[in-house]
């Protein structure tokens, strides 16, 4: 069975995009993944196989022990299975596809043995229509124990190519950002916070984002 984590994101992104191949990634809205955003994250395709995080939940930096926005997404995984995870991405962002890995803890980098965890990529289009962001979310069953950071190997894996378009895709389906209405700017900021994830705030009002000063930065 899917983590509900898992569920959700999925769910939703399946609700975004419709009868399109692939949504955009100006229409992801935290608060339709309020029940997942310490497991969320967003990358970015810089190159070929490189994705970076773009923002991501407090449960990846808790893994890594320090913030992940900016590094390789596959800093997640041993070295090993780093080359798996490459040709992984290239699926997502090239044919489009779906995909998912089955994930176990690398060895010498949990004291809890046994760990394991879960972790789903999504595409989805920037504004200028290119696949090149990707919604993910990453569930680990037992939380991280010892020095950080935690990374993982690759157990199994899954990719759903994404095919039979219901209709063509228009340009007007994305629009760029000079002619998107001010009520359907983008929800989600990525340069200006991470994912929040402070519980007590979450019981008092809807999911939101922290914002990250400069001098929060240089700390």
């Amino acid at each position: 069975m899917k983590h509900p984590a898992i569920a959700q994101i999925e769910g939703y992104w399946e609700a975004l995009r419709g009868d399109r191949q692939v949504p955009l990634r100006a229409e992801v809205d935290p608060r339709g993944i309020d029940q997942a955003l310490e497991n969320a994250f967003i990358l970015e395709r810089i190159a070929p196989t490189v994705a970076r995080f773009r923002l991501a939940g407090m449960h990846l930096n808790e893994l890594m022990g320090m913030e992940v926005r900016g590094m390789p997404v596959t800093a997640l995984f041993d070295p090993a299975d780093r080359a798996t995870v490459t040709a992984l991405l290239e699926h997502v962002f090239e044919e489009p596809a779906k995909a998912r890995m089955r994930l176990e803890a690398a060895p010498g980098s949990w004291t809890q043995p046994g760990a394991v965890g879960e972790l789903i990529l999504l595409p989805l289009r920037s504004d200028l229509g290119d696949i090149s962001r990707a919604l993910g979310c990453l569930v680990t069953d037992g939380a991280p124990v010892g020095r950080a950071p935690h990374r993982f190997r690759v157990a199994a894996e899954e990719i759903k190519p994404l095919q039979g378009l219901v209709r063509t895709v228009r340009q007007s389906d994305y629009p760029g950002p000079e002619t998107r209405r001010t009520e359907d700017a983008p929800a989600l900021h990525e340069d200006a916070a991470p994912f929040d994830n402070d519980a007590s705030a979450a019981a008092s009002r809807a999911p939101h984002l922290r914002l990250v000063h400069d001098s929060d930065r240089e700390g």
